[in-house]
């Protein structure tokens, strides 16, 4: 029986991609590092700040790669953006899982000032009964953000399921003998996702509730 149902954020919950895209592309250039396309951004969605720009731009100099985290945290904290929507079906599946006494975490690459932010601006964090980001704790792939919610929450492995829209959520999942569920509409795509091992890739979060309550 699963107990809890562990969300990544930005590209599962809600669709904050090109936000982060826009703030990391003006961030780099305002920093004067190298060009790089959206792409090269949805490639790290996930990671803490400091891993994920290190990936980006890995020939830049420390300081160089700094500037371009402190750029980013003003634009994004500063919010010149409209709140990013829900993905469809995503705010019935979290009524469902609160009515049904499902607990319900988040396991995301945001800092915990953007993980605030945005559960106050989407008037979401009262669905949730544990947080974890990557500020506080080691960065995606690495599984400790999930044994911390584990332990948090008095939940075992077996008893849990990650879901996530990139191969770094999944790996953390497969790590620590976690199930885990992948969605395809995210920042990495479904073939990538597959070769994770999850239960499955869903084309549609809101077909979510069938597979934890007829698969898990």
């Amino acid at each position: 029986m699963i107990k809890l149902v562990i969300f990544d954020w930005d590209g599962t919950l809600f669709d904050s991609i090109d936000v982060i895209c826009d703030c990391m592309l003006n961030a780099s250039e305002a920093a004067g590092v190298a060009k790089r396309e959206p792409e090269d951004i949805k490639e790290i969605i996930g990671l803490g700040l400091v891993e994920a720009i290190a990936k980006v731009w890995p020939h830049e100099t420390r300081e160089k790669q700094d500037l371009v985290i402190e750029n980013y945290k003003h634009l994004f904290m500063k919010g010149d953006y409209e709140a990013p929507l829900a993905y469809p079906g995503v705010m019935d599946v979290l009524n469902h899982l609160q009515s049904s006494k499902v607990m319900m975490a988040v396991a995301t690459g945001k800092s915990r000032r953007g993980l605030n932010r945005m559960m106050l601006e989407t008037d979401t964090g009262a669905y949730f009964q544990a947080t974890r980001c990557a500020d506080e704790t080691k960065s995606k792939p690495d599984p400790l953000m999930l044994q911390e919610l584990l332990d948090e929450l008095g939940v075992a492995a077996k008893e849990a399921v990650m879901v996530g829209d990139t191969e770094y959520d999944l790996m953390m999942a497969k790590a620590i003998g976690m199930a885990s569920i992948g969605v395809s509409y995210g920042a990495h795509d479904k073939l990538r996702l597959l070769e994770c091992d999850p239960i499955v890739v869903l084309d549609d979060f809101s077909k979510l509730i069938a597979v934890i309550e007829g698969e898990l």
